[in-house]
């Protein structure tokens, strides 16, 4: 079974820095789309940052330049390196794999797409920035 743990969330302030690693056992993260999404209350789940099978990034318009995405050399961790952070950047941050990358990548894009239920999620890490 494909499980994906992620860790690195916390509080902190306005311009500050956060590294979330999302560790996967039963897979390899070469083989399909990956990618990390993120929720605050009350609003609908949003993609960050994608990898997709071919090795090229993604990422949201909101945290271009910011954020970056990156996997380890085994390819079993995915990273999600932020800096400069924003209140806005507040939610419970999830990694996700995809083998029909739309799922990840429409909404990256900006486009609820695809199939959620035939994607792998994980249960998330919280990230809250406070000004």
């Amino acid at each position: 079974d494909v499980q994906l743990v992620e860790s690195g969330g916390g509080s902190v302030q306005v311009g500050g820095s956060l590294r979330l690693p999302c560790a996967a056992s039963g897979y390899a993260y070469n083989r399909y789309c990956v990618g990390w999404l993120r929720q605050a209350p009350g609003k609908e789940r949003e993609g960050v940052a994608a990898i997709v099978s071919g090795g090229g990034q993604r990422y949201a318009d909101s945290v271009k330049g910011r954020f970056t995405i990156s996997k380890d050399n085994a390819k079993t961790t995915l990273f999600l390196q932020m800096e400069d952070l924003r209140p806005e950047d507040s939610g419970l941050y999830t990694c996700a794999v995809d083998p029909a990358c739309t799922t990840i990548t429409g909404r990256v894009s900006g486009m609820p797409v695809g199939d959620p239920s035939r994607a792998d999620w994980g249960p998330g890490t919280q990230v809250t920035v406070s000004s």
